[in-house]
């Protein structure tokens, strides 16, 4: 038999090779053992929070089946999607992710409810994974109520259709089509049984956008859905599936809401508003210039003024001001160099339009949502 060598060790030798084998090792654990673990969630309303500022919910509220998601700390996907549902009533599920109250649920530290004219801004920015295998949509809810509610459901639902995978289509019927953030929508409304729908259909799938949630909400106020003196309650962000459904994911998800405006009682609230209207009209056309004048103690600032078109009148150009949409229930609002209105003060914008039938003027006007005299 042969002898084995016997090994021996310097005290460099041994240095190395002990340090060898603790990188060894903590490769090894980087790869077996992350800092954190995904949440497993497969009960039919479980929810989690991350972040300690946002809700994740399972929401398997059409469906007996299973259905799973694996929640991490930015997002969730989801990892079993079990059965389907006729793709003309309504989806299996609706995983997602929210800031706000839903259901008696409110995420951390939220500031939701807010009343709409005390939102000066609310950004938001959303990452979505999407498959083929699978008839659903990814759908960014924005929730309106007349009250500070947080729970039940909300009178007027914003929908924003990122995705829309198979044969499906939103509540009601197509309006026709709307500029929001600097993208054109396809605009559907109508009613489910338990509450208005506004939705807003991308073209083509965006997997991932930053915009301001009040652009879509200046939108329901200015087409009579909700007024400015009603609450936004909560912004959320998942899928609706019909079909299938494993491998959707939210990647991200951001919702800030940042209050500041007027409310009533508050010092910046127009305590005296007054509205003229002048025209000037001819056959199948007018134009307006409008002067809106505060006689409370303090300036407004980033205003709106808020009227209803006559029936038949059509406003194809504005000045000082954009006025959207061009029928209707319609909301003005400044430039940037009208945007204040000091106390005592007046701004004035103005517009064109068309008409049929008999000329009328609008019955009433609100700025911010107070009402004012007409002079």
């Amino acid at each position: 038999m042969r002898p084995i060598p016997r090994q021996t060790h310097t005290p460099r030798r041994l240095l190395a090779t002990l340090l060898t084998a603790l990188a060894s090792i903590a490769t090894l654990l980087s790869v077996t053992a992350p800092a954190r673990a995904d949440t497993t969630i497969c009960e039919q309303y479980g929810t989690t929070t991350i972040q300690n500022r946002y809700v994740v919910q399972n929401n398997r509220w059409g469906t007996s089946a299973t259905q799973c998601i694996s929640v991490s700390d930015s997002g969730f996907r989801i990892t079993q999607a079990d059965g389907s549902v006729p793709t003309n009533g309504a989806p299996k599920s609706y995983p997602s992710i929210f800031n706000g109250c839903h259901y008696t649920r409110c995420s951390p530290g939220t500031n939701l409810p807010a009343r709409i004219d005390t939102v000066s801004t609310a950004p938001s920015s959303i990452s979505y994974g999407y498959v083929d295998n699978a008839v659903y949509n990814a759908s960014y809810d924005i929730w309106l109520d007349p009250t500070p509610r947080t729970d039940g459901v909300n009178q007027t639902e914003i929908m924003i259709w990122f995705n829309r995978v198979g044969p499906i289509q939103p509540i009601g019927s197509p309006v026709g089509t709307a500029s929001v953030g600097g993208r054109t929508w396809e605009v559907w409304s109508g009613n489910n049984g338990g509450n208005d729908v506004l939705s807003f259909v991308a073209p083509a799938a965006v997997s991932s956008w930053t915009f301001d949630v009040m652009d879509f909400v200046d939108q329901a106020v200015a087409r009579g859905l909700a007024r400015s003196d009603w609450y936004l309650t909560s912004v959320q962000a998942g899928f609706e599936p019909w079909q299938g459904g494993a491998g959707l994911a939210v990647n991200s998800f951001s919702s800030t809401v940042s209050t500041g405006g007027s409310t009533p009682g508050d010092p910046t609230d127009p305590a005296a508003c007054t509205v003229s209207y002048a025209t000037n009209v001819w056959s199948g056309g007018f134009t307006a210039n409008v002067t809106v004048g505060n006689g409370g103690p303090a300036p407004v600032d980033d205003w709106q003024l808020d009227f209803i078109q006559p029936s038949g009148q059509r406003i194809t150009s504005a000045w000082n001001a954009t006025v959207t949409p061009d029928a209707g229930a319609v909301t003005a609002r400044p430039l940037a160099h009208t945007k204040r209105i000091t106390a005592g003060g007046s701004q004035s914008f103005g517009f064109q339009g068309t008409y049929t039938g008999d000329f009328a003027k609008p019955a009433a006007f609100t700025l911010n949502g107070t009402a004012c005299a007409t002079a």
